[in-house]
């Protein structure tokens, strides 16, 4: 009887091979799936699994726990890596990790395993959050220890032991899916000259196809988190379900990145996440209306160090407690419904409303009911240009005759 091991088990070539590889490393392979929105029948990944060599096959549904507990937090918080990517991969991998180590408990397996390549970001995430949830397990990634150093020789291993694999080598997309996007790397993607074929995306529509009449549709916030649609409360999942065919019909999610990656080479990824995108516009145009000048700055730094922090692999550390107690409490006044349009690959907030808005008409407008006092401007304006006449009239206009030389920093 070989030593426990728990695989996170997606279905896909690189952990169906890795089962038959630990298997003959002399271990017992538990194979585990956590449904964060599969893109393949867990009957299907179960049969794979078993016919790979495990000894045993489960799958956890853990889609309600990722959308409320990481996708959503992550809304809330902006997050967008490199101002581009909604972390879709990045959110699940915690989450895994997580389920996996208390599998691991359960069955006193002595050590975990993933599928992930020594090249990539998920190897970091998996193995910082096992370490930091149970640093007494043993973590195996046969991809970075084996020989099959290509995936033409993977799916020709796949082949010798008769291991069925959803990728031939005429199709040699890489994908991970999850409910908040879809990640899709390798084949022709490699090269960033390459256009992206039409058949890399299952989500979205191109602009071409997509329809020519717009589609208007309401969001509802509360406390930075959505609560309902189009005035009809909904739970987490089905709302991202509904929007991700919805706005995905109007071609809306699709990202060409050019990508930096935690272990140091650029990456061409292509994504899909129309819900994502769609409710990241959503709750910007509420955060707009609801945050002060201050609070929206400081919070765009927060957000840039929240999805570098997700995408680094640190779900599990201090500093994300201290982000997170940050994010929470900027979205106590985040409350309110925003008005998208959604057209031609593009999800465009066309109007917002909320009880907590800084917004004030009266004070707006240059109608009638102007309630501004322009009277109090110019004293205003004196006390805040001070400090600058007096640094001008000391130093600026002192150094040269020509004031155009002050702007581009010249000196005489």
């Amino acid at each position: 009887m070989g030593k426990k091991l728990v695989l996170a088990y997606s279905g896909g070539l690189d952990t169906s091979v890795a089962v038959r590889w630990l298997t003959d490393k002399g271990y017992d392979v538990i194979a585990l799936t956590v449904d964060v929105g599969l893109d393949r029948d867990p009957a299907v990944a179960e049969e794979r699994a078993l016919a790979a060599g495990a000894i045993e096959y489960r799958c956890i549904d853990a889609k309600d726990d990722f959308i409320r507990f990481f996708a959503f937090p992550a809304l809330a918080a902006g997050a967008m890596y490199q101002g581009r990517y909604p972390l879709a991969t990045a959110l699940a991998r915690p989450l895994i990790a997580k389920l996996m180590v208390d599998v691991a408990r359960e069955v006193d397996a002595k050590a975990v395993g993933h599928g992930c390549t020594g090249k990539g970001n998920d190897q970091v995430r998996f193995d910082v959050s096992t370490q930091a949830l149970a640093p007494d397990l043993e973590i195996v990634a046969p991809v970075r220890e084996w020989e099959l150093k290509t995936r033409e020789l993977e799916i020709e291993y796949a082949e010798k032991h008769d291991i069925p694999v959803p990728v031939t080598k005429a199709s040699p997309y890489s994908v991970d899916e999850n409910l908040w996007g879809r990640s899709i790397e390798s084949g022709p993607l490699e090269d960033p000259w390459n256009e992206p074929p039409e058949d890399v995306y299952a989500w979205t529509k191109s602009v071409a196809d997509a329809p020519d009449d717009p589609a208007y549709i309401e969001v509802s916030f509360e406390h930075g988190i959505p609560t309902a649609l189009d005035g009809k409360e909904i739970a987490g999942v089905a709302l991202v379900e509904r929007l991700n065919e919805l706005a995905g019909e109007h071609g809306i999610g699709r990202i060409d990145h050019m990508e930096d990656r935690l272990v140091g080479i650029k990456s061409r990824e292509i994504y899909e996440a129309p819900a994502a995108v769609t409710l990241l516009a959503a709750h910007q145009a509420i955060e707009r209306m609801t945050l002060s000048k201050t609070q929206l700055r400081t919070k765009a730094v927060i957000a840039r160090e929240y999805a570098e922090l997700i995408y680094d692999g640190l779900w599990f550390t201090a500093h994300h407690q201290d982000l997170a107690s940050y994010v929470q409490s900027s979205q106590r006044h985040v409350n309110g419904t925003t008005r998208l349009r959604l057209h031609k690959g593009q999800a465009t907030a066309v109007g917002a409303k909320s009880p907590s808005s800084l917004y004030a008409t009266s004070l707006a407008t240059y109608e009638k009911g102007d309630q501004y006092d322009q009277s109090a401007a110019k004293g205003f304006i004196h006390i805040w240009g001070l400090p600058v006449r007096v640094q001008a009239q000391k130093q600026l206009l002192a150094q040269s005759d020509e004031p155009l030389h002050i702007a581009s920093g010249e000196t005489q």
